[in-house]
Parts: C-alpha cells; structure tokens; sequence
C-alpha cells in the first residue's frame, strides 16, 4: 500500500528526473555518494517516519508538553523517536565528515526531512531547530565554539534553539530590552525574557544550546545594537562534561491551535534562581562579534524559513494524500448521468467537484515540495558549483526565492489541508480522522520565522531592488530559460501565458517604486507576494512538466494534469492582483484605525 505520509515516487521524479541529484557526485564534496546512498538514505527516512513518528503524532497533539514543578513533561514516544532519528545519523546528515556528518546534499537532506515534518511536525521540530542551531555556530562561531557546542548538538546528546523574540517586541526585533553586560573573564551576563522559544526547555536531552539576541549596554539603538549569544541550559566544563545549572528558567508554557507536541516556552534569563559561580544573570558567550547578532542570526532565519515552507507543503501534502485514499474508498451519491436511484453509490473520486479539490491540493502540495527542494538545489550550487559565478548566481537567486519559498506553502499548503477537510464531508471536521489536525498544524506556517507579511515586505521592500534588480532579472532570466525549452512543445501556451506573466511582473514592480512613494508600495507588498508567488509556482510546474517528457504512466500524467490545472485555473490569479498593483491603490493606506 502506498504511503499516506509522503510520495516515494514523487521525491523520486523531483530529486532525479528533474533536479538531476545524481549530477552533483562529480563534485569533490560529494564523490562518496551514489544514487544508491542518496535512495537508502530516503528509505531509511521513510522507514523511521512511518515506524517512529507518525504513530504518536495524535497522542503527542491530544497530550500537550506540561509543566510541572519547572519541568517539562512530555509524552515518552516523542524522546524515542527523536533517539532513533539521532542513532541512524539524520542529525548530522548533511554536515561535514569530520563532524561525524554524511555530506549529504542539502537537496537530498530536506527531502529526507519532508518525511518527518509530513508524519509528525511537532516531534520533528526539535532536530530541525538543532539543524539551523549548529549551521549557525558552524558559519559565525569560534572553534572552541563548535567543538564545545556543535559536535554534541550532531549526537544529538544537545538540542538547539534559538530565542529572538520578546513578550513585548514580537518582530519588531529593534525593540528587545534583553541585556548582555560583559564580564572580565570575556564571558556576558544576560538577563530579560523570551517568548514563543520553540523546544525551549525539556529533558529530552542532557542540554540545550540557546541562541539568544540581546543588547551590550552603550551599543548602537535599534537593531543595529543586536549582539547574538550562546547560552546554554547547563554551563560546560573544560573537560566537556556539564557544570551547574545556567540562570535559564522556564517561566511558562503556550498552547497552540497546533505543533502542540512541541515545547513552546516563555524563558527567564537572570531571574536569580540559578545563580553560576554565585552571581546572578545567565553566562552567555559572544558569537562573532558585538553588534552583528542580526546578521548572524538571519544565516539561520533564512534556513528555518525554506524549512517551514518544506514543512507546510509537507503537510499540504499528506493531507492530500489523506483525502485522495478516502476519496478513492468513500460510496455516496450516484453520477450525473445516471437517474436510477437502484444503482449502486460510486466512490466519491467519481464525481467532478471532488476531483476538482484534489487536482486543487495536489498542484499546491506537489508544487510546494518542488519549489522548497528547487532551494535546496540552490544551496548545493551556492555552496559547491564548479565556478564562483555559478556560486553567486545560485545565492542571488536563492535571495530572491526565500520569502516566495516560506510564504507561498504556508499560505497554500494549509489551502490544500481546507480541501481535504472538505473532501472527507461532515467526518473532515471531527477527530476520527487526522485532517482537521493536518490543517491546524499547517495554520502556524504563515506566522512561524517571520510572518507572510514580514516576507512580503522582504521580498518587495529589499530582494527586487538589491543590487538594482539584480535579483528580480536573475528570476525573470531563469524563468525566461524555461519557456525557451518549452518552444515547439505541447506547452507553447503555457510558456508564453508565463512569459506574459513575468513581464507584467518587472512591470508592475518599476510602478510601484517610480511612484516615489514607499509607504504607498510596501501597503500593497501583500498582493505583490501572493502575485509572484503564483507566478514562480506556475514556473515550477511547467519545469515538472517538461521533466515528465514522452514518459507513459498514471504518475506522469497526473503530473502533466497537474500543471495544466495550475496554468488554466491558478496562474490566471496574477493578472487580477496585477491590475491593482498597477492602479496604486490607496484603500488599505487611507484606511484611518477608527474606522475599523
């Protein structure tokens, strides 16, 4: 029976009949693997995925973490699966040799991950967050740094975090109050609050590796004042073994509509409980240098927010997946045609509505994996590519593509989820059937690592004008590329619908910033993100398409029905919300806060 978690054969056709994986085994960094490596690593994935996470994914959702006597209860099942997740060397997957990695490719690496964020994205929060913690120390930290945080965190003996936000900031990151004072001993001394610290505090590890954003007293206002720290949950001896217990406490709980078996905390830094070497306020250690947190701290934000896109199609995706086997199963109703009353029901996959929501999630599920694994083979080119062009391309476009990659699936994916909760009729709504919790899981992703709003005013504010649009010709080039390969094709129209598309696009962004108003732009950055997003998904199933070739078979040719579905009924989108781009229009600008 296949998979209601993820598609095998879908990873396969996106990782070697498109992405071309297989390539990147001529490069020095990757000479030790096959495709052989790459396809037991994804089975083994999907082993552990099917075996270990997904079953508690309900219990963990009905069994929030609890706090008691300042610790964190959680049920047991999630701390053995993240145990034989670490034992099988997932962790360490795509980091360096001599850190006890594989070298997997990143591509090969988020494709193994979609398996644990579609089975159970609560419990497989807890090593993603690890992830991005120990890239961070590995890019921006000393070596005493990485040796003494690092390699443990890869064991998986440590977990990760990291903690930007503040009960009254949020966002607004320049408004922390968080304070490190420096100590004679080269160390900092941090006190202040935390909130919404994902995998804050549990015991499912000997220690947890914080990486905390706080102000030196006398730097620079703003965000520019923003210093990024280590401060661990039990300081670490010379030696390597644990000393006392940090001036780290655990304040509090949230409790979210979803992710619910992951630990959400409100923390306390120098609250006096834990008092190392008898003074009070957290010991923390400077990563980099003093004022530069931010920058830092964005080398993991922009990790964490294609992983969150890869989590919501993930999620979009099993989703789907759910709704197409009940579909498949469920007797109602009779066709159009037939007026005898006597005949018996047909499955409801039958009826025409029906396969209309599932043709819907599938082009948002399937067209989230690819664009989310397309930025994984980003991040190979970025860091491997034979040439230092090839390098600066593939990180050009990568900037471009990161809003689009977090805020497209979270907006669609949870889309997809709507659908299937629909599919399933009256039972989609209730808790025999884990749709409804698909879909409140998937609600988080557009406010997780930066809201979709954030991301809009990223991608309109910051990523089409750098470099003097650069990036938004490298995008428009690139997607130029593909319709070019599309010529004398079945999918000529397709091809030149997305050229007409890419064009109102560069367009539409000279309107909007020729009119010298910026306030007046980023008021519409929402509609401009929804709008290039469409329109970077339409490429992506266009790319799938010319993939698929002459290939006979029911999986190709949903793929080909997939992306005529995405052109005919969603690429149409763009031009509507391109027309009020164009208009500059004012409504949301001039709208005055008493009148809401």
């Amino acid at each position: 029976m296949a998979s209601l978690i993820l598609s095998s054969r879908d990873l396969d056709f996106l990782l070697h009949e498109w992405l071309d994986v297989e390539s990147l085994t001529k490069r020095s960094r990757f000479t030790e693997h096959s495709r052989e490596t790459f396809d037991a690593v994804l089975h083994l994935a999907e082993r552990i995925a099917t075996d270990h996470f997904r079953p508690h994914n309900r219990r963990a959702d009905e069994n929030e973490p609890r706090m008691v006597d300042g610790k964190v209860e959680l049920i047991p099942e999630v701390g053995r699966a993240l145990t034989v997740f670490t034992d099988a060397g997932l962790m360490a997957g795509s980091f360096d040799e001599d850190l006890g990695g594989l070298q997997l490719p990143h591509a090969v690496s988020q494709a193994a991950m979609a398996w644990f964020q579609a089975a159970n994205i609560a419990t497989s929060s807890y090593p993603f967050l690890t992830m991005g913690n120990a890239r961070l120390l590995l890019t921006h930290g000393s070596q005493q740094q990485i040796d003494t945080f690092v390699r443990p965190e890869l064991e998986g003996r440590w977990f990760g975090t990291m903690a930007l936000s503040e009960p009254q900031a949020g966002s607004s990151l320049g408004d922390i109050t968080t304070k490190a004072v420096p100590q004679d001993d080269g160390t900092y001394r941090l006190t202040g609050n935390k909130m919404w610290i994902s995998g804050g505090d549990h015991e499912l590890t000997e220690n947890i590796v914080h990486l905390v954003l706080a102000k030196i007293p006398g730097g620079p206002p703003g965000t520019k004042g923003i210093s990024l720290f280590v401060v661990p949950k039990f300081l670490v001896n010379a030696d390597g073994t644990l000393g006392d217990r940090n001036d780290v406490v655990l304040a509090g709980l949230n409790h979210k509509m979803g992710y619910r078996g992951t630990t959400n905390t409100l923390l306390n830094f120098g609250e006096g409980v834990h008092t190392p070497g008898g003074q009070a306020g957290a010991v923390g250690y400077l990563v980099g240098e003093e004022h530069r947190g931010l920058t830092y701290m964005f080398s993991m934000m922009n990790e964490a927010r294609i992983g969150v896109g890869m989590g919501a199609a993930a999620l979009g995706y099993t989703g789907y997946l759910h709704a197409l086997d009940y579909a498949r199963t469920r007797t109602q109703g009779r066709p159009v045609a037939d007026k005898d009353p006597a005949s018996p029901a047909v499955p409801i996959i039958e009826h025409a509505d029906v396969r209309r929501m599932l043709l819907a999630a599938k082009s948002y599920a399937e067209g989230g994996l690819a664009l989310g694994l397309y930025c994984a083979r980003l991040v190979d080119e970025e860091q491997t590519a034979e040439s230092e062009g090839g390098r600066a391309r593939a990180h050009l476009l990568l900037e471009m593509l990161t809003p689009i990659a977090k805020a497209w699936p979270s907006q669609w994916g949870p889309v997809a989820d709507d659908l299937a909760i629909q599919v399933h009729g009256g039972y989609g709504y209730t808790r025999d059937y884990p749709v409804e919790q698909f879909y409140r899981d998937n609600r988080l992703n557009p406010i997780h690592e930066g809201t979709n709003g954030i991301q809009a005013l990223d991608l309109l504010g910051r990523k089409v004008v750098m470099q003097g649009g650069a990036g938004l010709a490298l995008l428009g080039e690139t997607i130029r590329a593909t319709t070019a390969r599309a010529a004398g094709t079945e999918w000529t129209a397709f091809a030149a619908d997305l050229d007409a598309a890419v064009g109102r696009l560069g367009a539409v962004t000279a309107t909007l910033w020729r009119a010298g108003d910026p306030e007046l732009a980023l008021a519409n950055a929402q509609v401009y993100l929804e709008a290039a997003g469409h329109l970077v998904v339409a490429w992506i199933w266009l790319e799938q398409a010319l993939a698929t070739g002459t290939a006979d078979s029911d999986f190709h040719d949903g793929k080909r029905q997939a992306a005529r579905y995405f052109w005919r009924w969603e690429l149409p989108r763009v031009h509507a919300q391109f027309e009020l781009l164009e208009s500059l229009d004012r409504t949301v600008l001039d709208t005055d806060s008493r009148w809401l």
